[in-house]
């Protein structure tokens, strides 16, 4: 009985001992210097010797002593994430997402997701970003009005990615809307297609800019009779209404511009579903140029947007007016190029 009644009692004092977690002091205790120095250290501040600063990590890695960088930040008023509001049904949003997380990891920062739904509108998300303590938004397409987010990049660094906005505090980051809408026309005008339609992205972002430039190339190639925008939004289910339109008209058009590569995949749902052939009988344009878009399957002729820049100056941007608020508003608009592939080819005779 004493044996284990011993057992019992060294098992306990173990388990204390594995659950008091090892502290600044037990390292320089370990190494023999004092806590200030192993803490300038862990900030990478001047004042040990390259020796010391070995012996201070070696002792940190045999006690398993990790800094507490959540109280360190805490301290300092600083909680180094950024927020980023997202669209998880839209995949450009996805692609976007992922190169923010490596912006910011080389930044030294961390991302907090928030996402839009049913039930969660903008000022949703944004009020459990600002909850979560987060320094800086990223809002990827949003459709708030101006003034709201005016209101907002004059209390938190904003950058708006996909979209225009004359805010004042506000960054935007978009690509050049009407040069990858040219650069559409001008290739299905090149194939030699005449009557071709826009599916129009409603409040969408971008979708003003690409409506104006589809119309302004039309005319430009001397189509002015026919243009012809349908009502849509960025979603599938919109494309599937606009397609099943189209199959109900007398004459079918021979191209179709959708308002993003959603779109233009429940476009093609609904022509493919009605015995329409792509691009025999109708040829289809997205825009984004998602990685749906290259699926062997779909081979979407699409604009290309490219993430990753986006991305990359959507963080930087951020991270910037952290640094310094006083710095102007900057609208940082990317090139667009059109990707062709398979979605589109000359009409039929």
């Amino acid at each position: 009985m004493l044996e284990q009644g011993a057992e019992s009692e060294s098992s306990a004092t173990r388990a204390s001992a594995r659950a008091k977690r090892p502290t600044m002091a037990d390292v320089a205790a370990r190494v023999g210097v004092s806590r200030a120095l192993v803490s300038l250290v862990f900030r990478n501040e001047p004042g040990a010797s390259e020796e010391t600063r070995d012996r201070v990590f070696r002792a940190a890695d045999e006690l398993g002593y990790r800094p507490d960088n959540a109280a360190r930040l805490l301290a300092r008023n600083r909680s180094m994430v950024l927020g980023v509001m997202i669209n998880i049904r839209n995949a450009f949003h996805a692609d976007l997402v992922e190169a923010i997380y490596a912006e910011a990891e080389r930044l030294g920062y961390e991302v907090l997701l928030s996402a839009l739904g049913p039930t969660r509108d903008e000022r949703k998300v944004v009020e459990a970003l600002l909850g979560h303590r987060c320094e800086a938004l990223i809002l990827l397409g949003p459709n708030a009005e101006t003034p709201y987010l005016a209101e907002l990049g004059a209390h938190t660094p904003t950058v708006v990615v996909g979209r225009r906005v004359p805010a004042s505090g506000v960054d935007t980051v978009h690509t050049a809307e009407n040069k990858g809408m040219r650069q559409a026309v001008d290739h299905l005008v090149g194939l030699g297609h005449r009557a071709i339609v826009h599916i129009d992205g409603g409040n969408g972002p971008g979708s003003a800019e690409r409506r104006r430039a589809y119309r302004a190339a039309m005319r430009d190639h001397g189509l002015q009779e026919e243009i012809r925008v349908l009502a849509g939004d960025h979603t599938e289910e919109s494309g599937e209404k606009a397609g099943e339109a189209l199959v109900h008209d007398d004459r079918l058009p021979t191209a179709v511009l959708a308002g993003n590569d959603r779109c233009a995949m429940g476009l093609m749902h609904a022509l493919s579903r009605a015995g329409v052939s792509i691009p025999t009988d109708i040829s289809v344009v997205g825009y984004d140029d998602s990685h749906i878009a290259h699926l062997s399957h779909i081979n979407l002729t699409t604009v290309r947007q490219d993430a990753e820049q986006m991305a990359q100056l959507a963080v930087r941007s951020a991270v910037e007016r952290l640094d310094d608020h006083r710095l102007p508003s900057r609208e940082l608009i990317l090139d667009a190029r059109l990707v062709v592939r398979g979605t589109t080819a000359p009409p039929r005779a």
